[in-house]
């Protein structure tokens, strides 16, 4: 199916990190959408050689609430996209300045203003991603419709949400279930109830291994340090669901919005949860909030009235790679100050390592099954450089955002789940690697799947996940 489009903008860039260094070489490079011209603008910009020589424009500009408008008012102009690729600068206040101007625009996570994260003013539960889409949503509301704004669109939250759309139809195939339609297309939600799903990983595990040994004082990670710091210091988050049976210890409900999600008076870092990738098979991972947690129990709730019928328990786990898990420990132990050296692994990464990001479902009558991508740091070099399987799994879902949103230019707010999940994964999918769906026995409380029909209620509790 060929998609006809119309882009004669200007690409904006706001940052010049990991991911904004692993994306631009894609686009510059991919036949979907015409690019023309291409602006960073950035607090500190280095090793930009490469990128100069191809006419990209860099502005050394930091974004401040006080200094924004005057500093994109100079680049941006009607139909031109902001692709905010930043930390510390507000996803609200960019996606009212291109709806006002009439620009596009696309970000991998709802970032606010530095300091909203750990604000002392802002009680725990509005320091949380439920609480910063929550504010996605009441301004989607406010606006109306306009020039799209796709919000939350990297590798994941992004990327995962299709993910986990494919993963389930594939497992509805093997399970010879129909999928149920409803006014919008597959509904998900019921598709969900009915094959029996309980539980949903965002499951992740990353094996990349640098030959230059993590250094006391040192935060090794192989994308974003400050993002994977500032996640990791929220409060954790899950969806949480209908079959659960026991209240976690220090957890909390929100007092605000569809309460769909809960989160804990823990950071998020600090929480570990078993599960299972098919790169390494069982693990322990880090349960990092992340903004699809509330998107993806909104996807997936079914309600009578008022009343909740149905919704899995959604929330991600996360097995970094190994420099990165010892980096958080030490975080940790510090007291959360942050190190003094900070590394991206990239090009001393090893052979052979890689990331598989998918999602796990469990609770069915095949037990659990893993679907995703298994992308290797030796097949993301080959691809496109300034990369690693991390940085190219989030530059892929990122360009499909562009993509879709050029394609697509006049649907105001959207969130993953609203988006054609067909399309983006035919976009991404040259950067995926292996798309791989695998079923395994592996249930967190130890007990044996029994073939003959779906894992008792008991095996798939949140406590048997946390329990060490």
């Amino acid at each position: 199916m060929e998609h006809q489009v119309s882009f004669s903008g200007h690409l904006i860039f706001i940052g010049f990190g990991t991911i904004a260094r692993a994306i631009l070489p894609l686009l510059l490079s991919q036949e979907h959408i015409p690019v023309k011209r291409i602006t960073v603008i950035a607090p500190i910009i280095d090793h930009n050689i490469w990128f100069k020589e191809r006419g990209i424009r860099f502005v050394r500009q930091a974004l401040t609430e006080h200094s924004f408008v005057q500093v994109l008012d100079r680049v941006v102009r009607q139909d031109d996209f902001i692709v905010n690729l930043s930390v510390e600068v507000s996803s609200l206040a960019l996606i009212t300045y291109a709806f006002d101007r009439g620009a596009l625009y696309l970000d991998t996570c709802v970032e606010p203003w530095a300091g909203g994260y750990d604000d002392p003013r802002l009680e725990l539960s509005r320091r949380t991603n439920y609480a910063l889409r929550h504010d996605v949503l009441a301004l989607r509301k406010k606006l109306g419709k306009g020039p799209t704004a796709v919000v939350a669109h990297g590798a994941n939250p992004g990327l995962i949400t299709h993910l986990l759309k494919a993963g389930l139809v594939d497992l509805a195939l093997q399970l010879n279930h129909p999928l149920p339609q409803n006014r919008d297309g597959v509904d998900w939600a019921r598709l969900c109830m009915e094959t029996g799903i309980k539980v949903i990983h965002f499951a992740e595990r990353d094996t990349q291994v640098s030959h230059r040994i993590k250094q006391d004082d040192e935060f090794v990670n192989t994308w974003s340090v400050e993002g994977f710091i500032s996640e990791g210091s929220q409060p954790a988050e899950l969806g949480w669901g209908s079959h659960e049976r026991t209240w976690p210890a220090s957890a909390r409900r929100h007092r605000f919005g569809a309460r769909n999600a809960i989160y804990l008076e823990r950071p998020s870092a600090s929480v570990r949860v078993k599960t299972w990738t098919p790169l390494g098979g069982p693990c322990l991972g880090l349960m990092i909030t992340h903004h699809e947690i509330a998107s993806t129990a909104d996807l997936l709730t079914v309600k009578k009235g008022q009343s909740l019928v149905y919704r899995p328990t959604v929330h991600y786990a996360y097995h970094p790679c190994n420099d990165a898990l010892l980096s958080i420990h030490e975080l940790i132990g510090r007291g959360w100050q942050t190190q003094r050296q900070e590394r991206i692994l990239n090009s001393e990464i090893e052979s052979g390592g890689g990331d598989a990001l998918g999602v796990l479902l469990m609770g069915h009558a095949l037990n659990a099954y893993w679907f995703g991508s298994i992308l290797s740091v030796d097949e993301a070099r080959a691809l496109v450089p300034f990369n690693n399987a991390t940085s190219l799994q989030v530059a892929a879902g990122v360009l499909a955002g562009v993509v879709w949103a050029v394609e697509h230019p006049a649907r105001g707010i959207v969130e993953p789940e609203q988006m054609d999940y067909e399309r983006v994964l035919e976009v991404a999918r040259p950067y995926l690697g292996t798309l791989v769906g695998q079923r395994t026995d592996w249930t967190p409380s130890g007990n044996h799947h029994e073939a003959s029909g779906e894992g008792a209620v008991e095996d798939w509790q949140f406590e048997h996940f946390t329990r060490l």
